[in-house]
């Protein structure tokens, strides 16, 4: 088949949203194009700013439906990424033989980069469906300093901001659903775990939660009005529900000896998911968010899971650490199947997954005995992509901000 051919296949498989194809002389728009089943797409991807377009060949490459095409006669579609005014990028899609723009749109960031990797997003929206998750942030650890430390940055760990200079361990960094605030627990000042919030607007950090015991697990629920913790100072590490200002916190399990960790909301925020040993080994359970209903949930994968995070697009999933082999890897729960199965392989430990935006990619930690890094991780497929290296010291426990 001609390139050309294939042009007009793509063309006539193309899924508009709520309108027709659009002729504009060579122009055409294609909408978005639902990529049918798990289709991987050749892609070539040019800029004529050179650090944009390795920014962005370095982004498709930790995206599963993409491969990096040797050649434009190869590529399915070419992805044109040309810096505008100010801080904006202007994309174009092509495709066929000669190349023909099914796409062209310009987009602005808070930076260039910023607007790249947005435009970088439009173009995995148009040609699979799905949103992307370029333009997202991250906030993790990291031990540049010898302590573990607060940071934030963008996907790719460009535009990096250290956001806590505590000389203390600090742990479990979460965003608020609007990116305004993280809340982490942080050994600081008190030599206890105590829960802090940072204000990133005037970049103030204020105590959260210091009650006697222990304080940790913070986590903003999907709507931003509730905050689920795990507090000790009743006796046991028990789950707490509070208002966004962690006011009011009302206790929802009652174990009186296990040990609880780690609560992760659904979608809806309507029900929890959290580890107890409450049989003897941690597991996962889930309750709802009024703490009623609670049921251990069956992944017969492991004798230690833990970790566990809710897919935000599909709520039959949800990922986490299992232990295996000696060693950890990442999973995922099936809710509809009653299924769980392995989406990481290979001798180092795979923990602390975090999904994106897309429902399909995670983030989680690649740890070995000295050495620990942040990789995307595809769950379809099982493709890893390491986002740092050694040069950046040890990252880790990454939590994620959709794009805004």
């Amino acid at each position: 088949m001609t390139k050309y051919a294939v042009f007009l296949l793509i063309l006539s498989i193309a899924c508009v949203a709520g309108t027709e194809l659009r002729a504009q002389g060579r122009q055409v728009d294609i909408g978005d194009i639902v990529a049918r089943g798990e289709r991987v797409f050749n892609v070539q991807v040019t800029s004529d700013d050179a650090s944009l377009q390795s920014l962005l060949r370095r982004a498709f490459r930790t995206h599963g439906q993409f491969e990096m095409a040797g050649r434009e006669r190869d590529a399915d579609f070419v992805f044109d990424f040309t810096a505008g005014g100010g801080d904006g990028v202007r994309l174009r899609i092509q495709s066929g033989s000669p190349l023909q723009v099914l796409h062209e749109e310009s987009v602005s960031g808070a930076s260039r980069r910023n607007a790249a990797l947005r435009a970088a997003d439009v173009a995995v929206r148009r040609t699979t469906g799905a949103p992307g998750y370029f333009a997202g942030r991250l906030t993790f650890i990291g031990q540049e300093t010898g302590s573990r430390e607060v940071y934030m940055a963008d996907m790719f760990l460009g535009e990096m901001r250290q956001l806590t200079r505590d000389g203390s361990k600090s742990v479990s960094p979460r965003w608020s659903p609007d990116g305004r605030r993280i809340i982490y627990t942080s050994y600081y000042r008190s030599g206890f775990p105590d829960i802090f919030s940072i204000d990133l607007d005037a970049m103030r950090r204020t105590p959260l939660v210091t009650f006697r015991g222990t304080n940790t697990g913070a986590r903003f629920s999907p709507d931003g009005r509730r905050i689920s913790m795990v507090l000790s100072g009743e006796g046991t590490p028990e789950v707490y529900v509070a208002d966004d200002s962690a006011r009011n916190p009302r206790r929802l399990t009652q174990t009186g000896g296990s040990v609880q960790s780690s609560p992760t909301w659904s979608p809806d925020g309507r029900d929890l998911i959290f580890v107890s040993d409450r049989d003897g080994r941690p597991q996962l359970y889930r309750m709802t968010a009024q703490g009623d209903n609670v049921r251990r949930i069956p992944t017969d994968i492991s004798r230690y899971c833990a970790e566990p995070d809710w897919n935000p697009v599909d709520p039959n999933q949800v990922a986490f650490t299992a232990a295996v082999a000696g060693r950890f890897a990442v999973a995922v729960y099936d809710f509809s199947t009653r299924q769980s199965r392995f989406v990481t392989r290979g001798p180092q430990d795979a923990v602390e997954p975090r999904w994106l935006s897309d429902g399909r990619h995670l983030v989680y930690t690649l740890r070995s005995a000295d050495r620990e890094v942040l990789a995307v991780l595809d769950s379809k497929t099982g493709k890893s992509t390491p986002l740092s290296g050694g040069n950046l010291g040890k990252l880790s426990q990454a939590d994620f901000l959709r794009p805004r």
